[in-house]
């Protein structure tokens, strides 16, 4: 009776969030995407169906009453925690990726380490247990993560802006978080030596590591009471030696990419979101299709595609393999070489591959 009535209140507030969105109107003086209220999409990009649409599926959810079966990742789909740290520990002092899970990845460039989007915890949600758990431990610890330089995070849902998580990483008073408009409160609350807030095409060098917050599609909700009050983002990260990275956070596909490329394209790995995307009349201008999420990355001219977001908790109605499954032949559709396509483990490590010529 407990669980039903914690379901329940979860829906009501589900209920009194979704209805409270309303038509943005543009802030005068200021680029499109501000609004009165917040934030708004790039123009052009796909409208999201109105919440009577999408309410039906979300309720169903947290009753359990409809959604598909529990998910089934490949049995060798996480690494054993043995070889996650022997893959790590032969890897250092290289510029590298190391997979945590979800969107949280580890990356090691030029001897800075970048944590994105950490959620070590089991409920992405305000009011644990009410929400989804993750089926898949994060494959480092809080406590067995190296020393973090910079912390980067996309927007505020609570699968990528994970309190416990950012609140539990050592050494605050010396790490730099990068985030978009809105949210750099929740860092010096905490006490961070650094806060970066950055609106789209803003740039940021700090200790010769470069970070440019790029518009994606998507949205942000932490509240009730408010919707896309807090910017989102993709964030290109470049190294001192000109290693770059394209960490995409969550994104539905619009021309935008295409219109950034000549400004900003040119990126050895692109870290995109490919997991969550059914059903299209809940996702439908949130999370794109994983064909689409791959021609973020080719927009973007991207050398290397790493498909993240995927196998570590059941956010929507599609089956892990079907994400990677799509990806992966959608990047052979694209003529790209299996080398340039990238499914990882949980945990597993790989050093970061080089664009030719080191051209844009």
């Amino acid at each position: 009776m407990v669980g039903h009535l914690f379901k329940m209140a979860g829906c009501c507030l589900v209920v009194l969030g979704l209805s409270a969105c309303g038509a943005a109107q543009h802030a005068s003086g200021k680029p499109y995407h501000h609004t009165t209220s917040g934030f708004r999409n790039p123009e052009g990009s796909p409208e999201r169906n109105s919440w009577v649409v999408r309410l039906p599926w979300v309720l169903g959810r947290l009753l359990g009453i409809s959604g598909t079966a529990e998910p089934r990742p490949p049995l060798d789909h996480v690494l054993p925690h043995d070889q996650v740290l022997a893959q790590f520990k032969a890897t250092e002092g290289k510029n590298s990726v190391t997979w945590i899970g979800h969107m949280t990845a580890l990356l090691r460039l030029d001897g800075k380490t970048v944590l994105t989007d950490p959620w070590f915890t089991d409920y992405p949600s305000p009011i644990p247990p009410i929400g989804i758990k993750r089926y898949v431990p994060p494959a480092l610890g809080l406590d067995e993560l190296p020393p973090i330089d910079f912390v980067v995070v996309s927007h505020s849902h609570f699968d990528h802006l994970d309190l416990p998580s950012i609140e539990g990483l050592a050494g605050r008073e010396r790490i730099t978080a990068i985030v978009p408009l809105g949210l750099g409160h929740y860092f010096r609350q905490r006490r961070f030596g650094r806060v970066v807030e950055l609106d789209w095409e803003e740039r940021a060098v700090v200790d010769g590591m470069t970070f440019t917050a790029l518009p994606v599609v998507h949205w942000s909700k932490r509240s009730i009471f408010s919707t896309n009050d807090t910017l989102w983002a993709g964030i290109a990260i470049e190294s001192p030696t000109g290693a770059r990275l394209y960490f995409g956070g969550d994104a539905e596909y619009g021309p935008i990419y295409a219109a950034l490329a000549e400004r900003h394209g040119g990126f050895d790995l692109a870290l995109l979101s490919i997991g969550a995307f059914l059903p299209r009349t809940v996702m439908d201008g949130a999370h794109c299709v994983p064909e689409d999420c791959l021609r973020i990355g080719v927009d973007l001219k991207a050398h290397t595609q790493l498909g993240l977001h995927w196998g570590t908790a059941q956010l929507g109605d599609d089956r892990p393999a079907e994400a990677v499954g799509r990806f992966t032949a959608a990047g052979q559709a694209a003529g790209l070489g299996e080398d340039r396509v990238w499914i990882m483990k949980i945990g597993e490590t790989r050093i970061l591959p080089r664009r030719p010529n080191n051209q844009r």
